[in-house]
């Protein structure tokens, strides 16, 4: 199941569970929408992959006990600013290349 990570690794801006900012790439690795846009041109600066919206976890049980108070999010931290010079030269790298073909 998902982390559910609580923040951007980038700006460091709060993403609790329920945010339609929060975009997730293959890995978790978790941004918001304004970074991914606007700072990583929809190109994962950890491996390379395209985001989507991270899905929000129920916050009551609708259904087996499958929601927040079961499987509550994480609060782990990743505070990982990305190195712009690297990651200019791999979205130079990945241009033209569809995030599903990556």
């Amino acid at each position: 199941m998902l982390a559910l990570h609580p923040t951007c690794e980038h700006c460091d801006t709060a993403l609790p569970p329920a945010s339609p900012l929060a975009r997730i790439c293959s890995f978790e690795c978790t941004f918001c929408a304004d970074c991914v846009e606007e700072v990583l041109g929809n190109v994962c600066p950890n491996c390379g992959g395209g985001f989507a919206p991270r899905p929000v976890r129920p916050a009551t049980d609708r259904k087996g006990g499958n929601f927040l108070g079961t499987y509550p999010a994480s609060a782990e931290r990743k505070h990982r600013p990305v190195d712009r010079e690297k990651h200019a030269a791999l979205r130079r790298a990945l241009e033209g290349v569809a995030p599903e073909d990556r």
